[in-house]
């Protein structure tokens, strides 16, 4: 058995006994194939050009370390037609009732895990409609799970747990695109008939073949080489902001640009919400704190309560009637005042 207490021979903390019997069970044949594999891999890659990095500045290190950052930058500008098909068909998937689901070992599961803990409180969802869930679980989120992301029957097996079916959508993210865990979890997702979407650092990748949609955004060799919580990371999280944010917004969870669905829960997210109704009716904070004590705290209901004059009651109904859009619901506000008022 492999172990994780801290002082070990090496940087995950494992024992020399421990890394030993690891090596054994995985084989020097199976080990010199994938050293092949990785060795093909762009992520992989070591770049002369920084051969010297240890040796620079502070100053020089951090200037290096942006300039390869705005690569990640570029990079993902260059997927925008994938991601663009990549978040229609998330969309399609949520608007029928499904799940947005990012799946991934590591540092790509980590970011899927923060992505998803991010939408409810910025976008007023229901924790269960965007997920994350990582090889080793939990536990994963703070220390390596040693051998986690080299099972893929792992992977299929955390997705059966949490049900995974036809109306859900999958996203599996991997920077070098071949991790066994993100395959297996992609292909029960797929057995399952949710829409699966692949996120990799390389072009080619395995998960991209086994899913639906690709978006490979290859960012080259990192600062420090295999390093892929780097440029890779970067780009990982470029992509998921853009999933599910925009995702969000064809929701209708954002007005204009405004963030409407603010859950206010401390003082700095009530003064926010506070100033997006400010911004988006022209009135003071005043009248804004009195628009929102008079919807319990919604910002969409205050808007439209200020907008229209609509007693808090209807502009309640009115989002109801419209699924939470507040354009739709002020344009039938406006047309007919008295109808919104659902029964």
């Amino acid at each position: 058995m492999t172990t994780t207490e801290p002082g070990g021979a090496d940087g995950a903390g494992r024992t020399r006994d421990g890394w030993a019997e690891a090596a054994g069970e995985t084989g020097a044949a199976s080990r010199e194939a994938l050293r092949d594999v990785l060795a093909e891999l762009a992520t992989e890659a070591v770049d002369d050009r920084l051969a010297d990095f240890d040796l620079r500045s502070t100053e020089a290190q951090v200037a290096t370390m942006i300039e390869e950052s705005a690569v990640a930058v570029s990079a993902v500008e260059a997927a925008g037609p994938q991601i663009a098909a990549a978040v229609d068909a998330v969309v399609a998937r949520l608007r029928a009732g499904g799940r947005l689901i990012y799946t991934g070992a590591g540092t790509a599961g980590r970011l899927g895990v923060l992505d998803a803990s991010e939408i409810p409180p910025t976008f007023g969802t229901d924790p269960a409609l965007v997920v994350g869930v990582i090889a080793g679980g939990e536990a994963a989120l703070r220390n390596a799970v040693e051998n986690a992301e080299d099972d893929p029957e792992l992977g299929a097996a955390d997705l059966a747990a949490i049900g995974v079916g036809p109306g859900d959508a999958v996203v599996g993210i991997s920077a070098s695109g071949r991790t066994p865990y993100v395959v297996g979890a992609l292909r029960h997702a797929a057995s399952a008939g949710a829409l699966t979407v692949a996120l990799a650092g390389n072009r080619g990748s395995a998960i991209g073949a086994v899913a639906d949609l690709a978006v490979e955004v290859e960012v080259g060799p990192e600062v420090v080489a295999g390093s892929t919580r780097l440029k890779a990371g970067t780009a990982q999280k470029l992509v998921l902001n853009a999933i599910s944010t925009i995702a969000m917004v064809r929701l209708g969870k954002v007005h204009g640009n405004l963030m409407v669905e603010v859950q206010a829960t401390n003082d700095k997210l009530r003064a926010r919400a506070e100033r997006i109704v400010m911004l988006a009716t022209g009135v003071d904070a005043e009248a804004a704190a009195a628009a929102l004590a008079a919807t319990d705290g919604s910002v969409k209901a205050a808007i439209l309560v200020t907008l229209t004059g609509v007693a808090p009651h209807l502009a309640r109904a009115a989002l109801e009637r419209e699924d939470g859009v507040l354009r739709d619901a002020i344009r039938r506000v406006q047309t007919d005042p008295e109808e919104p008022d659902v029964p």
